[in-house]
């Protein structure tokens, strides 16, 4: 798909981080957009960013409160865009609707767990159950589901449990590899596509404790605040002498450096991905830091989990892990 004018294009989580920068990329590119978030406060700002410059006539920007694990709210967002678009096919599917939280077994509710499991590898699935329809009846299209560099690697450090968003990441890389085949075989005219992004510059630390608590604070909740004292203390941080405001101000620290003092923001990455679609590769790897550790997790798979990686891939990359 060289060309996104005049196409139709679905994106999850169209509020913030990368899905209001692939919204604004599109739009700018005469591409119609309708989509999705849990914020209609946060929808509405993208759209009013995609409209500063003045649209091609007849352009279409619809947004619609979804919660992507939940098929219902997707069908109500597939049905909503059939009627609001005047139409019966779209031509692009980005599943890029994502979550952090619940990374412990042992030390996370199985609600924190499945809420995390639930959006970044259910929203793919149900995203793509939805509306493949729509996309077999286009004349061509494009499924774009993310996954993560921890979609190969399945850690944020030698001190943070990461297993619900891993697990998560990795079922969405293999359902996208496989779906190529089954796309081949009975729809042809649809490709797939799998983003594997580093470190980007998104709020989706705050915004995943927004979600995983069910309010708009930002702050930890009384288990997040004992989970945080054990990850800080695994690390080496004296926490006997902290308060909970302490650490609280650790934690939002840590959410605001993760947005502004990423190696890749938002916008590059939207533009890595939309020239990926462009040049028909499956396989769109987003930043220098995730092509490094792909091809050292590729070099040295038995060591990928080892001190002595951590230590090079962090030094070479200048991540700062848990």
């Amino acid at each position: 798909m060289k060309d996104f004018a005049g196409k139709i294009a679905v994106i999850t989580g169209g509020g913030t981080g990368m899905g209001r920068e692939l919204a604004r990329q599109l739009v700018a590119e005469g591409c119609n957009v309708a989509m999705c978030d849990v914020s209609a406060e946060a929808m509405a700002e993208t759209k009013r960013l995609c409209e500063v410059e003045k649209l091609p006539q007849g352009l279409r920007i619809t947004t619609h409160i979804a919660d992507v694990s939940i098929e219902d709210q997707l069908t109500r967002f597939r049905d909503e865009l059939a009627e609001q678009q005047a139409t019966d096919r779209i031509h692009l599917l980005f599943n890029n609707a994502g979550i952090g939280g619940g990374g412990s077994m042992f030390t996370n509710t199985r609600e924190q767990w499945e809420r995390t499991f639930n959006i970044c590898w259910g929203g793919v699935y149900l995203g793509v159950r939805t509306f493949l329809p729509m996309l077999m009846k286009a004349d061509e299209g494009h499924i774009v589901n993310t996954s993560s560099v921890n979609g190969f690697w399945a850690s944020v450090g030698l001190g943070v449990a990461h297993t619900a968003y891993s697990a998560a990441k990795f079922a969405v890389k293999g359902f996208s590899e496989a779906l190529m085949t089954d796309l081949r075989l009975n729809a042809p005219h649809i490709k797939c596509s799998v983003v594997m992004p580093g470190h980007i510059g998104t709020s989706i630390v705050s915004n995943s404790r927004k979600i995983q608590s069910g309010t708009e604070s930002e702050l930890l909740s009384a288990n997040e605040l004992l989970s945080a004292r054990v990850r800080l203390k695994a690390m080496g941080v004296d926490t006997e002498a902290m308060s909970d405001d302490d650490v609280q101000k650790i934690a939002l620290d840590r959410a605001r450096a993760f947005r502004d003092e990423a190696p890749t923001t938002a916008a590059q990455a939207a533009k890595i991905i939309l020239d990926g679609v462009k040049a028909d590769r499956w396989r769109i790897l987003v930043g220098d830091d995730a092509h490094t550790l792909d091809e050292r997790v590729r070099q040295t798979p038995e060591q990928a989990y080892t001190p002595e990686f951590y230590q090079r891939f962090t030094e070479e990359v200048g991540w700062r892990l848990g």
